[in-house]
């Protein structure tokens, strides 16, 4: 980040002023590669700004459409990844939809686990950083040693941690093990107390008030203008989840409350993110008692019966030819997809993450589109 320092010409006769010139990126950590601001700051305050954008542009799409469905699921993750199991499963639900795989009531609940897990592991990054920005760092400290605790089931789940390349179309690689079960128990008895201890940090905190109300505020209809969706429209009074209003994966099974904010500033979007970890920590509750109903072979689906396109088991792939054929088939895309035309959407960590794909019948996608959460052009 450089700086420039140098004193603006003023009238003959008035008070000189001085301001600084801050180059903002796209680096990390200023704005995480996806693009710059020239700034000009007096103190504190932003009194002008220049923006580029575009350098975070790596052609997933047209990498897409050369890959056949299972080898699009690792692109996925890189769109977001403080929350990459939603898109890995917004993708699976797009292929599921294309293909007509119906899913079984289990595997929905057991991914509504996983995906509210990803919504708080993003939003407590977001809100904690927003206190270092602040000036607090304990905070972030604090709460992340409970997106450790995340990262502990999803590895517990698939073996991975933060690009988690988690799932499969139709449903998931494995079963959910005991401790997975018994890390995500200690997760929901121990985050509640930590989230209002985190809140009673930041939440009246004169310093943290000053410092985010009234900043970065924007209307409703501007922000819609904009294309936004997700905390930041939410924040800015408008009552729109896709979980609400394009329910998936059986959320409708499940019941919740939207936060919505008035001012759509830093400080109603941190509010909005703080309820909505609330709100994510009573549905995996919902969501986690229905999975504990499922008894006997019941409790031991955690996939649709799909086997053009579900991978088999290992042991079954080094033992038996029709698993060996079928795994290789998947793998390579040999598999023929029908045609079609489908969109789908998820509610994601920072807003509606929609997947438009097209299928000539060929064994990868004719066209893929990846619609972002905002700043739709």
């Amino acid at each position: 980040m450089s700086v420039v320092e140098h004193h603006k010409k003023l009238p003959e006769g008035s008070i000189e002023k001085r301001t600084t010139t801050l180059n903002l990126g796209p680096t990390h950590p200023a704005t995480h590669g996806v693009f710059q601001n020239i700034l000009e700051v007096d103190g504190e305050r932003i009194v002008d700004a220049e923006q580029t954008v575009g350098y975070i542009h790596r052609a997933f799409e047209k990498i897409a459409e050369r890959r056949p469905l299972y080898q699009i699921t690792p692109l996925t993750d890189r769109m977001n990844y403080c929350s990459s199991p939603i898109n890995n499963m917004g993708w699976h639900m797009t292929c599921e939809k294309l293909l007509g795989i119906t899913m079984p009531k289990r595997v929905d609940y057991l991914r509504i686990i996983i995906m509210e897990l990803a919504r708080i592991a993003d939003h407590l990054i977001c809100n904690s950083v927003i206190g270092v920005d602040t000036g607090a760092f304990t905070g972030f400290l604090y709460v992340m040693q409970y997106r450790e605790l995340i990262y502990e089931i999803w590895e517990e789940v698939c073996g991975s941690r933060l690009t988690t390349n988690i799932g499969r179309i139709g449903g998931f690689e494995r079963n959910f093990n005991d401790i997975s079960f018994r890390k995500l128990e200690k997760f929901l008895n121990e985050y509640p107390a930590v989230l209002k201890e985190f809140e009673n940090l930041f939440t009246r905190n004169r310093i943290f008030m000053e410092r985010t109300q009234g900043v970065g505020g924007i209307a409703a209809d501007r922000a819609l203008n904009y294309g936004f969706t997700g905390p930041n429209l939410r924040a800015a009074g408008v009552d729109y989840d896709v979980r609400v209003h394009s329910p998936y994966s059986s959320y409708d099974d499940l019941e919740f409350e939207v936060p919505v904010g008035k001012t759509g500033d830093v400080y109603d979007r941190f509010l909005v993110r703080n309820e909505e970890m609330r709100q994510s920590l009573s549905l995996i509750t919902q969501a986690y008692q229905k999975v504990q109903e499922f008894k006997g072979k019941d409790a031991e689906v955690f996939h649709a019966d799909t086997p053009e396109y579900y991978l088999p088991e290992k042991e079954d792939v080094y033992t038996k030819m029709e698993a060996l054929i079928y795994h290789f088939k998947i793998i390579m895309g040999e598999t023929v997809m029908p045609a079609g035309e489908v969109y789908h959407c998820v509610e994601g960590g920072n807003g509606e993450l929609g997947f438009y794909l097209i299928s000539d019948g060929g064994r990868t996608p004719y066209r893929l589109h990846f619609r972002r959460p905002c700043f739709i052009y």
